[in-house]
C-alpha cells in the first residue's frame, strides 16, 4: 500500500493490495489515468492519457487544442466550461450564474483515514492499515473549495472516496449537485450490474450491456429503498463469478441516492455516485463546509465473487462497529407472524417457553406492545407500554422471558408518528409536511421530522428510558414508509430542499448516541424488510432484516442478490409457517431451515402450534447452526449456482484457513428422468483432504473443485441439502 506523487509526470499513484489507481494533473484538472491491476511504480507510466483534438463541438478551454473537458477523462467533472457530459457537482452563485471551474491548488498525503463528521464511513483501527490523499481544488472567482479525499487500504483492493466543499468566498454558494465520486473509463466495453426489486422481492440481480446514453439508478424516496440499492458494478462482458474485471461502486448513505453510467460519443464511460440531486440543494454561507457521503470502489480481476468477498471483509470488519461486530449472532424467535397484534403476556411467555426447549437464545417482541396499538392505525410515537396487553409492564415480561433462559428483544419504529397518537395531537408540526398541502399517509402513519433537534431529543429520551429500565438485549428498528411532502417547519424557505438530507443526518445522530449509550444492545435495522439495506445503516446496526418475504424459494434470490455487496453476517433470515404469509407457498421445514441458516438464523412462527416431528427438526437445525454459525457469519462466501439462471441454487462458506467449509444446495422443482449432476466447489485448498459429512468419504480439495460432489436425484419439489467439510488430518 502506498500513495506516490511523481512530480515530473504530475501523477498520483495509489496502490493497495492488488490494485493501482492513477490520477494525473492536466493543466490543473485532475484527470483519471488508470484503475485496474497493480502496476509497478518504477515502470514507465508516461502516456497513460491519450489526447487528441476533436473539433469545434468539443470546445477547448486552453491553448492546447488536444484538451477539451468534453473528452478529457476526469476525476471530478464540472458543468459549464466545455464538458457536456453529466457533472459531479453543480453550484449556483449569488449572481445567479452556475459556472465554476475547480483547479488544483495543492495536495496532502498522510497515513490512516479520516472520519467523516456526522456521516458513517469505513474506518481503520491503526494508521498502518490505510493511506489517504487529499486533492484541494479551488474556483478562483467564487472562492469555492472542493477537497477530494481518496483512501487506499493495505488489505483490500478498495478505495474510499468523498468530497468536502468549503466556501472560502465572501458570498453564499448554493450546492445543486454534490456527488461523492466520479471517474471516466477509457472505453464502454462493459456490462452494468445492479440490484433491483420491490417490497418482498428486494435486490434481484440485473445485468445488461452499456451503450451510448445513460444508465441511471436512483431513489427519490428519502431512503435507499426496496426498488434500487445504492450499488453498481461495471464488468467486462466475459466476466462472471470467477474471472474477469469488475469495478464496484457502493454508497455509504441511507437517503435518496443517484448512480449514473453515461457512455458518450467517443465510447468512454463516466460513472458518478452520490446524493440524488433531485430536490436537493445546500446553502453554504461564507466559512461553512459541506461533507458528501462516502463511496467505496472495489476492483476485482477475478470476477464478481472476489469483488463480493472484498466488500464482505471490508464492511464486516471496517464498517460495522461495536461489541457485536465480531460476536456470533443469537438464534431468535420473533412473534410477528405468530401473533401479529393479537397477543398478551401469557401468549408471549408460552412461545418463549417452547423456544427455550428448542435451544433458541433470544425472544423478540414485535409491533403492538405500546400505546393503544391493536392494529396499524394508531399509537406510533407513544412509546409507553400497552397496559391492556401487558398489565405488569415490559419489565415483567422481559423478566419472565429471561427466567426461561432467553434474552429479550424489542421492536420499535421511532421515525414514524400516527395521526391517532398523543404525540401527534401535542405536536402536529413535528412531522414532515408542507403548509397548505395534504399530509399523505402510508400505513396510516406520517414521518417524523428528524431534521429537528426537538424531535431527535424526544425520541432519544423516550427510547433511553425504555432501554435503561428493561433488560433489552436486541432492538429491531423499523421504518415502514417513504417520505412525501418533504418540508420542515423548522427550516427557512431558502433551506427547504435541505430537509431530506438533514433528516438522514439527524437519524445518524440519534443512532450514534443510542448505540454509544447502549453498547451491549444488538441493533437490527429494518424498513418493511429490506427497504433500507444499505452500508449507512450497517455502520450503526450490524445486521438488517433482509426482507419481509420469508418464503424459502423467494429468499434464494433475495439472499443471493444481497450477497453481491453485503456480508452474510448482516442478513436476518427466519423460518416461518406454511402456507407462507407472503406468497402462500408450502415448502418443507428442512428447506426453510437451510435457507434461513444461510444468514442470521431465527424463527418467526407460533412455536406452540408445531408438531413433535417439527420440534425434532427444529432442534436439529438449532444445533447445526450453533455448530457452524462462526463459519456462516464470518467465513468467505462462494456462490456456486445462481437462482436467476435456473432451477438450482448453491453457495458455500469457507474458513479463512480453508480447513473447513459448509455447502448448501437447493433445487426448487423436481425433474422427470433428470440428468446426473455434480456440484463443483470453490475456495478450498487443492492439496488438502476433506471429510464430507453424510457421504462419509474423504476427497482431495482439487477433486471437489474440478470434479465436484455428486448430487443425489430426488423426485420431490423443494429439495435442500447441506454438506460439512472438515480437513482430514
Amino acid at each position: 500500500m502506498s500513495i506516490i506523487f511523481q512530480e515530473s509526470l504530475k501523477q498520483f499513484h495509489l496502490q493497495s493490495k492488488d490494485m493501482s489507481y492513477i490520477i494525473q494533473l492536466v493543466q490543473g484538472y485532475p484527470a483519471h489515468a488508470y484503475w485496474g491491476k497493480k502496476l509497478d511504480v518504477n515502470g514507465n507510466l508516461e502516456h497513460l492519457l491519450m489526447l487528441q483534438e476533436r473539433g469545434s463541438f468539443s470546445p477547448n478551454p486552453l491553448e492546447d487544442k488536444r484538451i477539451s473537458l468534453d473528452t478529457l477523462p476526469q476525476e471530478y467533472p464540472q458543468y459549464g466550461t466545455s464538458d457536456f457530459r453529466h457533472p459531479a457537482y453543480q453550484v449556483q452563485l449569488e449572481d445567479g450564474s452556475r459556472i465554476t471551474e475547480l483547479i488544483y491548488r495543492g495536495h496532502r498525503i498522510y497515513p490512516g483515514k479520516p472520519e467523516l463528521v456526522g456521516l458513517p464511513s469505513v474506518y481503520t483501527e491503526t494508521e498502518q492499515e490505510a493511506e489517504t490523499l487529499e486533492l484541494e481544488l479551488v474556483d478562483a472567482y467564487s472562492g469555492l473549495v472542493a477537497v477530494l479525499c481518496y483512501t487506499v487500504f493495505e488489505q483490500f483492493s478498495a478505495i474510499a472516496r468523498s468530497v468536502r466543499f468549503v466556501n472560502e468566498g465572501t458570498q453564499p454558494v448554493r450546492l445543486l449537485r454534490a456527488f461523492s465520486a466520479a471517474l471516466d473509463f477509457a472505453d464502454s466495453d462493459y456490462d452494468c450490474l445492479y440490484l433491483a426489486g420491490a417490497w418482498a422481492k428486494e435486490r434481484h440481480v440485473k445485468r445488461k450491456s452499456l451503450d451510448q446514453g445513460s444508465v441511471q439508478l436512483q431513489s427519490r424516496r428519502g431512503s435507499s429503498s426496496h426498488q434500487l440499492n445504492p450499488f453498481l458494478a461495471l464488468l467486462r462482458p466475459d466476466a462472471n463469478e470467477d474471472q474477469g474485471e469488475v469495478f464496484g461502486f457502493s454508497l455509504i448513505y441511507s437517503g435518496s441516492f443517484a448512480i449514473e453510467a453515461e457512455v458518450d460519443q467517443y465510447a468512454t464511460t463516466r460513472v458518478s455516485i452520490g446524493i440524488n440531486p433531485f430536490d436537493f440543494s445546500w446553502l453554504l454561507e461564507p466559512g461553512e463546509a459541506f461533507q458528501t457521503p462516502e463511496a467505496v470502489m472495489v476492483y476485482s480481476s477475478e470476477g464478481l465473487g472476489e469483488m463480493s468477498r472484498t466488500y464482505h471483509r471490508l464492511y464486516r470488519t471496517r464498517l460495522c462497529r461495536g461489541a457485536h461486530r465480531d460476536k456470533e449472532r443469537p438464534i431468535l424467535v420473533n412473534n410477528w407472524e405468530a401473533t401479529y397484534f393479537d397477543f398478551n403476556a401469557e401468549k408471549i411467555e408460552a412461545i418463549a417457553k417452547e423456544a427455550a426447549d428448542l435451544g433458541i437464545e433470544l425472544f423478540v417482541l414485535d409491533d403492538g406492545w405500546f400505546g393503544k396499538r391493536d392494529d396499524d392505525t394508531s399509537s406510533l410515537g407513544d412509546w409507553f407500554v400497552n397496559n391492556k396487553k401487558l398489565p405488569n409492564g415490559l419489565q415483567d415480561l422481559a423478566d419472565r422471558v429471561n427466567q426461561l433462559g432467553l434474552k429479550f428483544g424489542l421492536w420499535v419504529e421511532p421515525e414514524m408518528v400516527s395521526p391517532d397518537s398523543d404525540l401527534y395531537r401535542r405536536h402536529p408540526d413535528w412531522c414532515l409536511h408542507v403548509p397548505h398541502r395534504r399530509r399523505t399517509e402510508a400505513r396510516t402513519q406520517l414521518v417524523l421530522d428528524f431534521s429537528r433537534a426537538d424531535v431527535r431529543d424526544y425520541i432519544l429520551g423516550t427510547l433511553s428510558v425504555i432501554f435503561s429500565t428493561v433488560p433489552i438485549a436486541y432492538v429491531k428498528w423499523d421504518m415502514n414508509r417513504n417520505m412525501t411532502e418533504i418540508g420542515s417547519a423548522a427550516l427557512s424557505a431558502n433551506r427547504q430542499s435541505e430537509t431530506a438530507h438533514r433528516y438522514i443526518l439527524g437519524l445518524y445522530e440519534v443512532l450514534e448516541k443510542l448505540t454509544t449509550r447502549f453498547p451491549d444492545i444488538l441493533f437490527e435495522s429494518c424498513s418493511g424488510g429490506g427497504g433500507r439495506f444499505d452500508p449507512g445503516m450497517l455502520y450503526y446496526m450490524p445486521q438488517t432484516w433482509t426482507s419481509d418475504n420469508t418464503d424459502a424459494v423467494e429468499r434464494l434470490k433475495i439472499q443471493y442478490g444481497t450477497s453481491l455487496v453485503y456480508p452474510v453476517s448482516t442478513m436476518g433470515a427466519h423460518v416461518s409457517a406454511v402456507p407462507n404469509h407472503q406468497v402462500g407457498r408450502i415448502t418443507p421445514l428442512k428447506m426453510r431451515g437451510d435457507v434461513a441458516m444461510s444468514g442470521n438464523f431465527g424463527y418467526e412462527l407460533d412455536l406452540t402450534l408445531v408438531t413433535d416431528e417439527e420440534k425434532r427438526i427444529m432442534k436439529e437445525q438449532v444445533s447445526v447452526y450453533k455448530e457452524n454459525r462462526h463459519l456462516i457469519q464470518n467465513g468467505n462466501l462462494y456462490r456456486l449456482k445462481s437462482p436467476f439462471r435456473g432451477n438450482e441454487t448453491a453457495w458455500m462458506f469457507v474458513s479463512e484457513d480453508r480447513t473447513e467449509a459448509i455447502v448448501f444446495y437447493f433445487r426448487v422443482l423436481a425433474e422427470p428422468n433428470a440428468p446426473l449432476r455434480r456440484l463443483k466447489l470453490k475456495g478450498l485448498d487443492p492439496q488438502l483432504d476433506y471429510t464430507v459429512s453424510s457421504l462419509d468419504v474423504n476427497y482431495r480439495g482439487d477433486r471437489l473443485m474440478e470434479v465436484g460432489l455428486p448430487v443425489p436425484n430426488h423426485t420431490e419439489d423443494f429439495v435442500s441439502l447441506w454438506y460439512k467439510l472438515n480437513h482430514h488430518k
